[in-house]
């Protein structure tokens, strides 16, 4: 590099240029030259790691080095050549500016660091996307932690690019820093709570990648798709995404459907609200017609035996049905609906399965189906609850009872209708 310099000058003063002008043209003569060369061997260095090392990586069955070729590790190697050729050029080029070349030389450490923090940077990411696909960690907030250690070694470069620079030691800037700690905190606020928000998510596991959420406050009722430091991403079911500070799940509360996902059942709690005016006890007609109901007809009959007993027992007159024991539409309903729950091949038999009455209400007495589904997938468990739903409304007209609903303006027209027809008769 030196005999190249040398011949650069001698070859400006034989063409006559100023002597005053030889070290700026000789110098930006050899920058331009040492930028081209570093250019030609970063490129050669870059093509011969891929079509080398990588066709040889590319055919290891590990999956991890294929990742560091996804994350452009053989660029961030080749940029060591640029390191490099630089170190031993700098020197040489700006020899006669005395003044330049020290700074040049740090800015050329500095660029080093850079290079070392980027084939680092590339190993984590290469790491955090190996593990996170990993069924151990794929539930698990890791990329909260790969951001957090990219965060200490951006903060570690910066400390030591200005203890390069400025020619004092890392300490001092760390003193200082530690002076400016309001500041810092007021900076990194979000990135202290999404820390601490990540660890204790993580600790008392409250939320995994794959998890459905539910947090109303923010319109957020979906799947987790990503945990990170500061947020967390949630598909929702329309597939918006919204984001959420990781520390609000943390700070709000929300709900994890995850417990319904791995109890193998999910829930139908609903009710059918039955018009009180039909409600009657069972004369032996209805009797007769419900004993031809397959899934009621040995409860009709081993009932009626126990109230008949009963009765005679006790001497009651059951010419009038209010006398003594009575089976009502109403629970015999029930009991069909219990056995018709029981067995349907859609509901878990192994969970709460019950059928009850609550309070009537204007609306009604409402007859409430509380059972778990085998299936907790969406599509299966809203088939399931609307076929069982649909059967039961249709039934209730074989128990003669009326199902409530409020009057439409339909109803008043039928009612007016058969008035009408009434009155000409």
């Amino acid at each position: 590099m030196i005999d190249l310099k040398n011949w650069i000058e001698k070859l400006l003063s034989n063409y006559d240029v100023l002597k005053i002008a030889v070290p700026y043209v000789s110098m930006l003569i050899l920058l331009v030259l040492t930028f081209l060369l570093v250019y030609f061997l970063r490129e050669v260095t870059r093509q011969v790691l891929l079509n080398v090392v990588g066709r040889f990586i590319r055919k290891t069955p590990t999956r991890w080095d294929d990742l560091l070729i996804k994350h452009k590790l053989f660029p961030a190697l080749a940029s060591l050549v640029s390191v490099m050729i630089l170190s031993v050029t700098i020197p040489t080029i700006f020899e006669d500016f005395p003044r330049l070349q020290p700074i040049l030389e740090k800015l050329v450490e500095v660029y080093f660091l850079f290079v070392i923090l980027r084939i680092i940077v590339v190993f984590m990411k290469g790491s955090e996307e190996y593990l996170s696909d990993a069924e151990f960690f794929m539930d698990k907030p890791i990329a909260s932690y790969f951001q957090l250690g990219r965060l200490i070694l951006y903060v570690t470069l910066f400390i030591l690019g200005l203890s390069i620079l400025l020619g004092k030691s890392p300490f001092y800037f760390l003193g200082a820093f530690g002076a400016m700690t309001a500041v810092l905190l007021l900076v990194f606020k979000d990135t202290i709570l999404g820390l601490v928000a990540s660890i204790q998510i993580s600790t008392n596991d409250m939320i995994r990648v794959g998890d459905w959420v539910e947090m109303p406050k923010y319109n957020a009722d979906g799947d987790v798709i990503a945990i990170n430091l500061n947020t967390v991403k949630i598909i929702n079911w329309d597939k918006t995404i919204t984001t959420v500070p990781t520390y609000y799940f943390i700070t709000d509360s929300f709900k994890n459907w995850r417990g319904m996902q791995q109890s193998g059942g999910r829930r139908i709690k609903r009710t059918i609200n039955i018009n009180t005016s039909s409600i009657r006890f069972v004369d032996e007609e209805m009797r007769e017609a419900f004993k031809k109901f397959h899934l009621i007809s040995d409860f009709i009959s081993n009932r009626q035996s126990e109230i008949e007993n009963y009765n005679v027992t006790n001497t009651f007159d059951t010419t009038t049905l209010i006398n003594g024991r009575r089976m009502t539409n109403i629970g015999v309903f029930r009991i069909y609906v219990e056995s018709y729950l029981k067995s349907h091949q859609g509901i878990n038999q192994n969970m709460t399965l019950l059928v009850r009455q609550l309070e009537a209400t204007h609306l009604g007495l409402p007859i409430e189906i509380y059972c778990f589904t085998k299936s907790v997938k969406w599509a299966e468990y809203e088939e399931v609850q609307s076929n069982i739903f649909d059967h039961l409304f249709a039934a209730a007209h074989y128990f003669q009872l009326d199902i409530f609903q409020s009057p439409s303006g339909l109803d008043f027209s039928r009612t007016l209708g058969s008035a009408n027809q009434s009155i000409e008769v």
